[in-house]
This record gives C-alpha cells, sequence and structure tokens, in this order.
C-alpha cells in the first residue's frame, strides 16, 4: 500500500467514527435495531480502516489524526443536526482541532 493509499485510508476510517459517534444518539441506547447495526457496522470499518493504515502511517499521527477527524466531524454535525453550540469559542476550538491536523499529516514522513 503506498502512503497515499494508507491517508485516503485513514481518512474514510475517520468519516466511519464520524457516522458512529453520530449513530449512537440514533440508536436510543442500542434499543432500536437499524440505527443499532448501522452504528456497529461504522465503529467496526472505523477500526479495520485504522488497522490498515497503520501498515504505512505511524501509529501516533495516525490514531490523532483519526481522532480528530471523528471530534471535528461530530462537532460539526452535532452543530447542524442537532442544534448544539455555536458560540465563537466553540468554533475556534474545532478550528484548533483542525490545525493540529493538518500539521500532524504535514509533519509526518510519508512512511514510518
Amino acid at each position: 500500500m503506498s502512503p497515499t493509499q494508507a491517508w485516503l485510508i485513514l481518512f474514510v476510517a475517520g468519516l466511519c467514527e464520524v457516522g458512529w459517534a453520530v449513530g449512537l444518539k440514533y440508536t436510543e441506547g442500542f434499543s432500536r435495531l437499524w440505527p443499532s447495526a448501522a452504528t456497529v457496522l461504522a465503529m467496526v470499518a472505523s477500526v479495520v480502516l485504522l488497522s490498515w493504515s497503520l501498515k504505512v502511517l505511524p501509529l501516533g499521527t495516525a490514531y490523532a489524526i483519526w481522532t480528530g477527524i471523528g471530534a471535528v466531524g461530530t462537532a460539526i454535525l452535532g452543530i447542524y443536526l442537532f442544534g448544539e453550540s455555536r458560540e465563537a469559542a466553540r468554533l475556534a476550538s474545532i478550528g484548533l482541532i483542525v490545525a493540529g491536523i493538518v500539521g500532524l499529516k504535514l509533519l509526518t514522513p510519508d512512511s514510518h
């Protein structure tokens, strides 16, 4: 696997992380079958894809980026879907997470 493929797989893993985190809201404590099934599927996909990306990418960087994508995506969807706070300080904090993700990506060599 090339480094470019590993980064793409990691990005998709992060999107799956967003999917399962948001999905938890819809499962109602895993009492609803289809939202629960989709959430578990997203959980498994997220971890499997992360593990594939780790064949090439450094653990610390990949894990931090994976959780960062999950945190940022979930926070944005929380604002959009659930009317969560749009306070400037909250948005700035989300921006700092994005800056950290970009910084880690830019400072990471193509392979370990």
